[in-house]
């Protein structure tokens, strides 16, 4: 069974409807299939600040900009020490169903905000990720794909936000980042991420020696 002396932090990012929590379910599925041990995990938490953001968001964003990254950054803290890092410790693969670029994305883009600034409050203290994988998709694909799903759309899902929002993701890059064509079948984006996270692993073994 392999195992890696450190643990690994992949974060999978994108807009609403990019399929970011069935690409982190799959992944999650093949690195155990591997061996691998796995700690499946998303933001907002289920914590006291990420319900929260959750019920703010379904009442049409009744926080201001700077309260909304404020209970962020809180639910993330929460979310690194009790959950990330305890894992990572412990030799794991922990895979992010939304971690940090989504609030550079999303927080980034209200008024008052800006991407870089919503950035730097959040690397001041977070972990930062061995691999970002972001599902690049059209807006009007992801709002499509989440109306199937039968849910009213949030102040998050409005076209026009979103488009912002997924110009944000595009403009994210660094050695560690990753953009993944999500536009296709949900098997061809599995199999891409697959093969991304897959290679770090292995590389990352070999180097354990």
């Amino acid at each position: 069974m392999p195992r890696l002396s450190r643990g690994t932090l992949i974060a999978i990012e994108g807009i609403d409807g990019s399929g970011k929590s069935t690409q982190a379910r799959r992944l999650g599925d093949t690195l155990r299939s591997h061996g691998y041990e796995v700690t499946l995990s998303r933001e907002p938490t289920d914590g006291p600040h990420g319900r929260r953001i959750l019920e703010a968001s379904a009442s049409e964003r009744s926080l201001t900009p700077q309260e909304e990254v404020d209970l962020f950054i809180a639910d993330r803290k929460a979310h690194i020490e009790t959950v990330i890092r305890p894992a990572l410790d412990a030799g794991k693969v922990v895979i992010l169903d939304r971690y940090y670029y989504s609030s550079v994305a999303y927080q980034g883009v209200l008024e008052g905000m800006t991407p870089e600034a919503v950035r730097r409050a959040n690397e001041a203290f977070a972990l930062k990720p061995d691999l970002w994988l972001v599902l690049d998709v059209d807006p009007e694909v992801g709002l499509r794909r989440v109306g199937k799903r039968g849910k009213g759309r949030t102040s998050f899902e409005r076209a026009e936000y979103l488009a912002k929002v997924a110009s944000v993701f595009r403009s994210l890059g660094g050695p560690n980042v990753r953009h993944v064509d999500a536009s296709g079948s949900e098997d061809g984006v599995a199999a891409e991420l697959e093969e991304h996270v897959l290679r770090l692993c292995e590389r990352r073994r070999a180097q354990d020696g």
